[in-house]
């Protein structure tokens, strides 16, 4: 009777990846056989370099097997960023054995040149055997360099230029043959010496880049495609970026700045917005974005800097004088309605230092404290009254300002009535005309009713 197996052991379907590194296991075993048996018969050390090329090959394919079952594993608790560093630990390993098999190679062909005296004789079918092999290297090359881009796979990757250099070696070794059986024995260590040339040049290549990556070591163009994508955001600095990689995928450490005073809101936004440069240059990518607040106007950074201290809700009215070549701030703040008298007191000095600390250039700073109100109950005022009122208030207003207002709404509270004012304004008018023009309406709009507790008024661009 079988029982199903615990849930930490439930096997894991073969992968892409993982089926091309299985076939290329059985291809590794295949070769080993073929060349070791024509290498024996015919004396030739070459081909013998070949098979124990090969043997190295066959580690290499098993590691990467291992390695690409294991990057394939999800994110967990020990390993945040995955296990995709398991290939790259692999292709070093690989690497490393293939150095180790290329000076054994180039010690016996050394050997051989200099001491002579060893014949090698090729039979015709030893020759075939080459040709096969070549055939099989370069079909192996080809789908392990198809299935590394597919699946983004470095792994797969160093074997086809692994399979690259043992097509390029066995080309070597069947010249060699050739040249041997034409009566130049010598030729055989010398295209042994090619084939360790060969993979010592794909072995060199193989270690440093799997090294920069188990380094963290960025590479250049994605660090130049990421920081040009958030560039493009146009009101976005960087202050820090971090790019690492592992088995196709990459992480993202960024810091940026924006404007001083920036709720946490659009704060969030600039986050958001960086996340998504960066997926567009870099897909799939995992990225941390911090914002900070940077420079700008000092009023700017007068306000960032009360907003900053725990217990203020909101600071408005921020005004700056020139007093003698000094800068005094005033601003109002607002804290919860039950904060006692003493705390807010406490809190205002917090943040008069906090001003001076974070922007020097004010020499003195004056608080208000206010509470901060919750909304009040109203409702829309209407009769004959009302529209009365209305009326009155569009024409004083439009004489006030040469503007009619698009839309008033009268709303009752319990001090009396306040008055909502939308003008619409023509669209390259500045801000700073646009607020006088709205002040203008504003007195307007509380001398022709003196009974209006307040007069609100929103300008917006005109449509037409």
């Amino acid at each position: 009777m079988s029982t199903a197996p615990d849930a930490g052991q439930t096997r894991q379907p073969l992968t892409g990846a993982a089926r091309t590194a299985l076939v290329s296991v059985g291809a590794a075993i295949v070769l080993i056989a073929i060349k070791l048996i024509a290498g024996i018969s015919s004396n030739s050390l070459a081909l013998i370099s070949e098979a124990v090329h090969s043997c190295a090959d066959l580690v290499a394919a098993l590691l990467a097997f291992l390695a690409v079952r294991v990057a394939g594993r999800p994110a967990d608790a020990d390993h945040p960023y995955g296990h995709g560093k398991a290939e790259h630990l692999s292709a070093l390993i690989e690497g490393m054995m293939l150095v180790a098999a290329s000076a054994v190679i180039i010690y016996e062909a050394v050997t051989r040149l200099i001491l002579g005296g060893t014949e090698v004789n090729p039979s015709p079918w030893v020759f075939g055997v080459v040709v096969v092999i070549i055939a099989i290297d370069g079909a192996r090359a080809m789908t392990s360099w198809r299935a590394s881009r597919r699946h983004h796979s470095a792994a797969l990757a160093a074997g086809a230029v692994h399979f690259v250099s043992d097509m390029a070696g066995t080309v070597a070794v069947l010249i060699g043959l050739i040249a041997a059986k034409a009566g130049y024995p010598g030729a055989d260590a010398i295209a042994a010496l090619v084939v360790a040339a060969l993979v010592l040049i794909a072995s060199g290549a193989l270690l440093r880049q799997n090294a920069d990556i188990l380094l963290d070591r960025a590479a250049a163009d994605d660090v130049t495609a990421a920081r040009a994508a958030i560039a493009d955001l146009g009101d976005v600095e960087v202050r820090r970026l971090r790019l690492r990689s592992a088995a196709g995928h990459h992480w993202a450490d960024v810091v940026v700045a924006v404007p001083p005073g920036v709720a946490l809101a659009q704060a969030h936004a600039t986050a958001d917005r960086v996340e998504d440069a960066l997926e567009r240059v870099l897909p799939g990518i995992d990225a941390v974005v911090h914002v900070e607040p940077g420079s700008g106007p000092v009023t700017e950074r007068v306000r960032a800097a009360a907003q900053g201290v725990t217990g203020v809700r909101e600071v408005h009215n921020v005004q700056l004088l020139d007093v003698d070549g000094h800068i005094e701030a005033s601003l109002h703040l607002k804290l919860p309605p039950e904060t006692r008298l003493a705390n807010a007191d406490a809190t205002a000095r917090t943040v008069q230092a906090a001003v001076r600390t974070e922007v020097p250039e004010v020499v003195s700073v004056r608080t208000h404290v206010e509470p901060l109100t919750s909304a009040g109950a109203g409702h829309q005022a209407a009769g004959a009254g009302a529209a009365r009122t209305a009326t009155s208030l569009r024409g004083d207003i439009t004489d006030a300002t040469g503007y009619a207002p698009a839309e008033i709404r009268l709303v009752d509270v319990a001090q009396g009535q306040v008055a909502f004012v939308v003008i619409g304004l023509p669209a390259s008018l500045s801000l700073a005309e646009a607020h006088e023009i709205a002040g203008r309406a504003r007195r307007a709009g509380r001398l022709s009713d003196p009974g209006l507790v307040d007069v609100f008024v929103q300008t917006n661009a005109a449509t037409n």
